[in-house]
């Protein structure tokens, strides 16, 4: 889960990537980086830490050009350090700077194909390096003369041939312009906008719409899966498809908990699309307990608010704000460590009292992930005064391990992995727990738009669209681990 941006306009373009990223920084708070050409020469920043941390003024100063990319990172399992900033670069051919989103199921493989065939060192952990490298490489094989966008679109194709998993990516190709595609499933999202200015048309892609919206571009459309752009140096618009027809499947967490709810992703309102994950489950609930005494919804801020309210609409019920968040605080699910996590809820939440005490309450959540968020919510629901304390989730049971970029925990780690709903409620400490159906949550997203079929729900089904190994999720699940990332954080 990384936020990517990339532009090409008519003046100086660091400013408004600055911008884009602050929009996209829910997607990833570890670290940052700006790429951009200034004549011939790319000018980089990256560091660890929020976007209004990284750059400094002096730091934008020296970002001059009219094209450039942009990252924000949140650290995936073995690749944490913030020396793993986002874009990386080399500087053959060309010289390319590449930012990505998502996760390669078979880096394993490639990093030994770049070292024994492609001659290329790996200096990281990083699968966004293995991309560039890639990318280089197939960039190499083309003709030496000029660049054209044909033989662009020929190596993206080859990077289709070799990376399987979901990947969104954007790249900086110096004296050509910016390229972006997505992976053939188009699992992690990509979006492309334009807007006119006095100086002519500019061009702009990102992870999400809401990037579009801040800095006045027109959403025109997603990038299709296995699609590439190019928005060239000179301000020109090239597309096209760099992969054989998949199954079109994008992730459907994103709807549930990762996209902002003013983005649109596959011409689908992800606010809509929430609102609807409320009403379906609020009809589960009539159906399972028409009686269900129920006194206030509550959601648990921020990203259940939506799906709480029409489910309280659809219940009858008043929804109430009882829980105050502290917005300085990051997102518990990819906190490091298992006590780090337990310490951040309390300092994350505090209670208004006045809205449990003496009520039956139905807590709401996007996702129940690990448990342990949810079971000292409910016990500050209880110690707030609540009588019976109930508790929702907009998203099904979340069992199997994400491979695509969402840093999920081992599968041992996830609290409904092998339990059934009622082992999970004992475990939070509920007096009754209700999770969306599948069915339903697929519905909700798709009634935004027929064209989609299908979604990744893996995390949910244990189905991966692009096949997994039981090797590879064995090696995940190691490297996941709580005790093995706080083994990686005590060496590094």
């Amino acid at each position: 889960m990384c936020g990517i941006i990339g532009i090409v306009g008519k003046s100086e373009v660091a400013s408004a990537l600055y911008d884009g990223l602050t929009v996209l920084q829910h997607r990833g708070q570890d670290a940052a980086g700006i790429a951009t050409v200034d004549n011939d020469k790319l000018r980089l920043h990256k560091a660890g830490g929020l976007v209004s941390d990284v750059f400094q003024r002096d730091d934008m100063l020296k970002l001059r050009g009219h094209m450039g990319i942009g990252h924000c990172r949140y650290p995936t399992a073995g690749s944490e350090s913030t020396t793993e900033a986002q874009p990386f670069y080399v500087n053959s051919p060309y010289g390319i700077a590449l930012g990505h989103n998502g996760n390669l199921i078979n880096t394993s493989q490639l990093r030994k194909q770049m070292y024994e065939e492609d001659r290329r060192h790996i200096n990281t952990e990083s699968d966004s390096e293995v991309l560039l490298n890639i990318f280089a490489h197939e960039l190499q094989t083309q003709e030496r003369h000029a660049l054209t966008p044909d033989q662009i679109f020929k190596a993206v194709a080859g990077v289709h041939e070799r990376a399987r998993g979901g990947y969104a990516v954007v790249a900086l190709v110096l004296g050509y312009g910016v390229v972006a595609f997505r992976d053939p499933h188009g699992i992690r999202p990509l979006v492309l906008g334009e807007r006119d200015t006095e100086q002519g048309r500019e061009y702009m892609v990102a992870s999400e719409s809401v990037a579009l919206d801040i800095l006045g571009f027109k959403l025109l459309r997603d990038v299709a899966p296995g699609e590439a752009v190019l928005l060239s140096e000179d301000g020109n618009l090239f597309s096209r498809q760099c992969a054989d027809a998949h199954l079109h499947a994008p992730c459907i967490f994103e709807f549930v908990y990762l996209a902002r709810p003013d983005s649109m992703i596959e011409d689908v309102s992800v606010y809509k699309a929430r609102l609807r994950m409320g009403e379906r489950l609020a009809e589960k609930i009539m159906r399972l307990r028409p009686e269900h005494h129920i006194d206030a919804v509550i959601p648990i801020p921020d990203t259940s608010r939506t799906a709480a309210s029409s489910l309280a609409q659809v219940l009858g019920v008043p929804m109430r704000e009882g829980f105050v968040k502290n917005r300085y605080i990051g997102r518990t699910f990819i906190m490091p460590g298992q006590s780090e996590r337990v310490k951040s809820v309390r300092r994350k939440l505090n209670p208004i009292h006045l809205e449990f005490r003496k009520k039956n309450v139905l807590l709401v959540d996007d996702s129940i992930v690990r448990g342990t968020t949810s079971k000292q919510i409910v016990q500050m629901a209880r110690d707030a005064g609540a009588r019976q304390v109930y508790f929702a989730s907009a998203a099904p049971p979340v069992r199997y391990p994400n491979v695509y970029g969402i840093d999920m925990p081992a599968a041992a780690e996830l609290v409904a992995h092998g339990r059934t709903v009622e082992e999970v409620q004992q475990f939070i400490g509920a007096d009754w727990l209700v999770y969306q159906d599948l069915d339903d949550l697929i519905l909700a997203v798709a009634d935004g738009n027929e064209d989609l079929k299908h979604f990744d729900t893996s995390c949910f089904s244990g189905e991966y669209v692009t096949g997994v190994d039981t090797d590879y999720l064995r090696e995940l699940e190691f490297a996941r681990a709580d005790e093995t990332k706080a083994q990686r954080r005590a060496a590094s």
